[in-house]
């Protein structure tokens, strides 16, 4: 079955031209199910059925493998399988029938306004470090942009005097405004740091790590761990925990959804209203612990 799981695998790569991540996260997925079947006297895929299928879902739920990860698994061996029926090599796809199980979401972690201000006090000092931390955390909580959109700006998506910065996703650009914190903190940054950052003038990434090369998610992530730790704050924040802290900071103060939908770049505004959503319950939960009556 490896051997059918790597032609597979070699269709995604020279026929679908699927990322290598793709590729990666389909031959875990499928490798795990060829061991399980192997396990069963199971060596060729052409042979298994829908209750082999049905077993080995009951493996993965019994093994305690999150409601995601089987979802993913399921995923993949829908592909896999219907690739031989679409190569006439099999009659019957034995996954299609499988059922990816109820993904419950939880309700992301937000910081509230005292922890976000005590985590973009941290860079205080005046070294070329400080002042770039400081821009940086100042300007993702500030636009609530995602953490790879930041480390990929150029100083040319930059408006200092509109106070504005232009974001590319993977679809589209948007226009995304800040406020006069934010530009104070890139004012100091590129009149006092930047510079001093980079070695090569061409360098067009706005951030740049101590070598002056454009900053890494990885290296961002450490920044943002190490100054929550500083600041005290014991929620296990993440770079995209600014990003939900900026659009439910904005709802809850009376933001339009339409307006932080676009700011986020959300396509569905179902996403952003969630938002709405942690606001009516936060509020419930105010009510129920103050009212007199409630």
């Amino acid at each position: 079955m490896e051997q059918q799981v790597l032609e597979f695998i070699n269709y995604l790569h020279n026929i679908k031209k699927s990322s290598e991540n793709t590729r990666l996260s389909y031959r875990r997925d499928l490798m795990k199910m060829v061991a399980y079947f192997k396990s069963k006297g199971i060596d060729d895929a052409f042979l298994v059925t829908e209750q082999d299928m049905t077993s080995y879902l009951l493996y993965l739920e019994k093994n305690a493998f999150t409601a995601a990860t089987i979802s993913r698994n399921i995923a993949s061996m829908k592909a896999f399988f219907h690739y031989f029926v679409k190569e006439g090599k099999m009659a019957h796809n034995p996954a299609e029938s499988l059922k990816a199980p109820k993904i419950v979401k939880k309700a992301p972690e937000i910081l509230t306004p005292v922890e976000v201000v005590k985590l973009l006090d941290q860079p205080s000092g005046d070294t070329p470090k400080d002042l770039r931390d400081k821009a940086m955390l100042e300007l993702l909580y500030a636009t609530g942009m995602r953490v790879t959109e930041l480390i990929t700006l150029k100083t040319t998506d930059l408006n200092l005097a509109m106070g504005y910065v232009e974001c590319h996703d993977a679809d589209k650009e948007r226009i995304i405004p800040f406020g006069n914190e934010a530009k104070q903190a890139l004012l100091k940054y590129l009149a006092h740091s930047r510079e001093v950052m980079i070695d090569n003038k061409e360098e067009s990434a706005l951030f740049v790590n101590c070598s002056g090369v454009p900053m890494s998610r990885q290296g961002f992530w450490k920044l943002i761990k190490h100054y929550a730790k500083k600041a005290g704050i014991e929620a296990d924040i993440t770079p995209h925990t600014l990003r939900h802290s900026f659009a439910a900071h904005l709802v809850e103060n009376g933001a339009d959804l339409k307006s932080v939908q676009e700011m986020l770049g959300h396509s569905d505004i179902s996403t952003t209203q969630m938002y709405a959503n942690m606001s009516k319950n936060r509020l419930k939960d105010v009510y129920n612990k103050a009212h007199p009556r409630h």
